[in-house]
């Protein structure tokens, strides 16, 4: 079958493991890899047999790689996205989509004028948890969805991450860096959103930074840091989003989603895998359920692969730009509606993505996708 080349931008921490994941899909490889610092391009380069390390220029202007990986920082996202595709080639993006509801507009604008795709992540509603629990909804066994929740409540980034400060700039805050995992899953499992609320605070101005590298550094804090959202569903049902940097403990569930017969205990969506729990109306205890689909391990770059498919198939990609920018367009609207205090009526949509076939793994991923798609 046809293999797509593939260039990364970017070789920070998230790099890794696309970098180790790529040699299990069959339907593209990584030719190139790039990054503001060439000898750190070089060192993945060495470190994972890749054949290229570039400029992010000369990366751009290789006239065969077909798609880009764009790692970098969200503040370079549009920016990336816009040269890649300006040069010919399809782009595949880590979350968020941009910063602003404009610049994503503009990609995706850009990309059709062009003939291109974009996709974007997260992907990690490919995998086996979040598919098993859209596969129990779609089979009406908690009946029809009613309700969801979903919690991503923790301390801040700066006691682990090397360079944290981004992390707290525009594009950053715990809505946009951890949001898009939440709000992906709760579409994927319940369908594009109508009408969103919220409130948002800055809990702290200033952070200081504890992790080993910058140890002692101060970050502005720029973004709100608490973020309170509720979220009206095209289908009726109701959702409440908290996402945080300022929580030092809780014992709130990831996600669960209640229904007319029933609730799903939905895996954490920063995962792939499980363990997924269901509990019908009249059952005295939660069920834990088996995996209906593969991809339970850390499977960064199943999208890749399933927009690459999309690509060689001339069909929609499930990791699609829009799915992306209608999260976007939450995230913004959840922040809006916390400023100007009333709801926020989403400008956006998007088509509910597909479920996977069951039964799809590393093995048969492409020749399943394929007859199931055909």
């Amino acid at each position: 079958m046809n293999k797509l080349n593939v260039g990364i931008i970017g070789c920070g921490n998230i790099s890794k493991i696309y970098l180790e994941n790529a040699s299990r899909f069959d339907n593209y490889r990584i030719q190139a890899v790039s990054d503001i610092v060439l000898e750190r391009a070089q060192a993945r380069a060495e470190e994972f047999d890749i054949p290229k390390a570039y400029s992010t220029e000369d990366l751009l202007k290789d006239p065969t790689i077909d798609i880009v990986i764009n790692l970098t920082i969200p503040a370079v996202h549009k920016e990336i996205a816009m040269s890649a595709l300006e040069n010919g080639k399809h782009v595949y993006g880590e979350k968020p989509l941009a910063v602003t509801r404009e610049e994503g507009k503009e990609i995706l604008d850009f990309a059709q004028e062009k003939g291109l795709y974009v996709g974007n992540a997260p992907d990690t509603f490919l995998g086996a948890g979040i598919q098993t629990c859209k596969r129990l909804i779609e089979d009406g066994l908690i009946g029809e969805p009613i309700s969801a929740t979903a919690f991503m409540m923790i301390p801040g980034h700066e006691r682990w991450h090397p360079d944290p400060a981004f992390y707290y700039q525009a594009g950053g805050g715990p809505m946009f860096d951890m949001g898009p995992y939440y709000l992906t899953a709760l579409i994927a499992l319940m369908g594009p959103v109508k009408r969103v609320t919220g409130s948002a605070q800055t809990t702290y101005q200033e952070r200081t930074i504890t992790s080993k590298e910058k140890y002692g550094e101060k970050i502005r804090v720029e973004v709100p840091t608490q973020i309170n959202g509720v979220l009206d569903f095209k289908n009726g049902a109701v959702g409440s989003i908290i996402t945080s940097f300022d929580t030092w403990h809780h014992r709130l569930p990831h996600i669960e989603i209640y229904g007319t017969k029933g609730s799903i205990a939905v895996p954490d969506p920063n995962t792939f895998g499980g363990p997924v729990y269901l509990r019908k109306k009249d059952d005295k205890e939660w069920q834990e359920i088996a995996f209906t689909h593969g991809f339970a391990n850390n499977s960064r770059g199943l999208g890749v692969a399933e927009m690459a498919d999309a690509i060689l198939s001339k069909r929609k990609a499930r990791t699609d730009g829009e799915l992306a920018y209608h999260v976007l367009d939450i995230m913004h609207g959840i922040h809006d509606a916390s400023m100007n205090e009333k709801h926020y009526y989403t400008k956006s949509t998007c088509t509910q993505p597909e479920s996977l076939p069951i039964g799809i793994e590393e093995s048969n991923f492409t020749s399943k996708l394929r007859n199931s798609d055909n």
